[in-house]
């Protein structure tokens, strides 16, 4: 697809993926970036050309319907939704673990709301002749890593969605779904499971990324993603054990 002269949403755009993502595509493409802090968004766009900041919950209506309006009136239009914002906790399970509080807190975050927000843009996005929809999962939608027990649930869930959201609007729109699904990253997100330590770089990701949105790869399986994958369908006992290694 083409990547210039667009107008991206990327939601949890002021740190981490999401903003080594912005930083990918600002310089031929005007790039909002949504997050719940205003400073913080503040603070990522300073400096940086054609980025600009729009303070939002994704997971209250109310943020995501002002979110869109903000869109139509200061923008104009969408022409790629980037479903970045994410939340996990690190833990394991056990009966004092308070497993239900944080799966209904990653579940918002990482799947309701995108499906939320994907479903109040698209009569944008199937205004343009050139549009997409990114949902950012995880190498832990192939399988689960222990350590993030039902932040691995959410991803997996958000792939299944995804999967069945490319083939519904590939029937009668020009919409095109795309899923980036990193390994473990070097970023704030990932200090508590050693991503400082053992994570990638970000800007790798968004590289990765870019190159899929112009080579129309739709599945875009980062780093290990792509060996874990390949474990995955040959012996997904293989992969988790891998995972958990």
């Amino acid at each position: 697809m083409n990547i210039t002269n667009n107008i991206i949403l990327i939601t949890g755009g002021g740190s981490g993926i999401g903003l080594e993502i912005a930083k990918s595509l600002n310089t031929s493409n005007t790039v909002i970036i949504a997050g719940r802090n205003k400073a913080k968004l503040d603070a990522a766009a300073e400096g940086l050309e054609n980025i600009f900041t729009i303070q939002a919950d994704i997971t209250k209506e109310e943020d995501v319907n002002r979110l869109i309006e903000e869109i139509k009136v200061n923008f104009g239009g969408l022409n790629i939704l980037i479903n970045n914002a994410g939340h996990a906790y690190a833990y394991t399970i056990s009966e004092t673990s308070d497993t239900y509080s944080k799966a209904v807190a990653e579940f918002e975050t990482n799947y309701f709301a995108p499906i939320r927000l994907t479903e109040k843009l698209l009569p944008l996005l199937k205004q343009q002749e050139n549009a997409a929809v990114v949902n950012v999962s995880s190498i832990v939608a192939f399988a689960p890593g222990s350590h993030v027990p039902t932040y691995s649930d959410s991803k997996a869930a958000l792939h299944s969605y995804t999967k069945i959201l490319r083939h519904e609007l590939a029937k009668n729109t020009a919409v095109k779904v795309f899923e980036l699904m990193p390994p473990l990253v070097n970023t704030d997100f990932s200090v508590e499971i050693g991503g400082r330590e053992n994570g990638i770089p970000a800007s790798d990701v968004a590289d990765s990324l870019v190159k899929a949105l112009q080579e129309n790869i739709y599945e875009i399986r980062v780093g290990n993603t792509e060996v874990l994958y390949s474990n995955f369908f040959a012996h997904s006992e293989g992969a988790f054990s891998m995972m958990n290694a």
